[in-house]
């Protein structure tokens, strides 16, 4: 697929936010929707390529699992032993334990289920869990493990038979992801892949209708764009953790996402402010920046028994780029 810089752009958008959330820094009490930004991108990444390849009959489940093998697993590796070694020489023996049981869960891509099961997003213990940022990895990598399969099996159907079933797909998970909202079942909506499948599945309807040359509103473009950095930029700035989330509250961040991928072309404004190299130079490198900032931000808080500064901060942010 043709390379956009301006989706690295989005991505810089997405990992800053959930960098500056995770430090406390103020102005920034919704930055997890930054995750959000992340499904969406994710989901229409991974469904471009697999359309493409399937309208080559190029497309290959086992290469395809091998590509995301060699894109996730070496950094997460690196990640996890530097951690490990940290953890048995910072951690009080007591937490070793637990400890050992998120990399477990780490390394077979269930950390999200580990994490409902053990503590709350927002909850001030999960402040001192170095893995618990790998939740939304193991949401993605369930994707991952499902979306090709279906969409192999569906190969041969039509196209809007496809598209409906997977709005409808989109749809229910959303109506969970809202019941569990209203139920206070804050952790299960949060952590597990029913209640974000719509997220990634909002990236992946996008992908089945590619942009064409022909038609286009550069006004039109200009203005969904913008309405779409608008949306994130709310919703960073906006929301809390009181912010009942994900649930219809995450259509605000998503729909943000969805706008700035379909609109934000290298002849809007969005998209050349997106396209800017230090945005994609971020965006090149998010992934790794997300693999290593709570980490590090884990073992700051448990050197202090109190909130470290924004100056200690501003090292392990420092240190987050230097690793990453």
């Amino acid at each position: 697929m043709k390379y956009r810089a301006e989706i690295d752009g989005l991505r810089a958008v997405a990992v800053i936010p959930v960098i500056l959330f995770h430090a406390g820094i103020s102005g920034f009490s919704g930055g997890y929707v930054g995750v959000d930004i992340f499904f969406v991108i994710s989901g229409f990444l991974i469904t471009t390529i697999i359309i493409n390849e399937l309208n080559d009959n190029s497309f290959s489940i086992v290469n395809f699992y091998e590509r995301r093998a060699r894109r996730i697993l070496p950094a997460l590796m690196v990640m996890l032993a530097t951690t490990s070694i940290a953890a048995y020489i910072l951690m009080p023996a007591t937490l070793l334990k637990s400890y050992s049981d998120s990399v477990f869960s780490v390394v077979t891509f269930l950390s999200n289920v580990y994490f409902f099961l053990t503590n709350g997003y927002f909850s001030t213990a999960s402040d001192e869990k170095p893995l618990l940022h790998t939740w939304s990895l193991a949401v993605e990598e369930q994707y991952y493990v499902f979306f090709p399969l279906l969409m192999l099996y569906l190969a041969s159907t039509a196209r809007w038979k496809i598209v409906t079933l997977l709005a409808g797909i989109s749809v229910a998970s959303l109506c969970l992801s809202e019941y569990l909202s209203i139920r206070q079942f804050k952790d299960a909506n949060f952590y597990l892949i029913t209640s974000r499948a719509w997220e990634l599945l909002a990236g992946s309807l996008l992908a089945f209708y590619p942009r064409t040359t022909a038609g286009n509103k550069p006004k039109f473009d200009e203005i969904m764009a913008g309405i779409g950095l608008l949306l994130i930029i709310y919703s960073i700035i906006f929301y809390t953790h009181k912010t009942p989330f994900p649930g219809v509250y995450a259509i605000v961040p998503v729909l943000g996402a969805a706008l700035i991928i379909r609109y934000a072309t290298s002849t809007t404004l969005v998209g050349k402010l997106l396209s800017l190299k230090p945005f994609v130079w971020i965006g090149a490198i998010s992934y790794s920046l997300y693999l290593w900032h709570q980490p590090l931000f884990a073992f700051l808080r448990m050197k202090f028994q109190h909130e470290p500064s924004i100056e200690h901060f501003s090292v392990a942010i420092v240190c987050t780029f230097i690793l990453a």
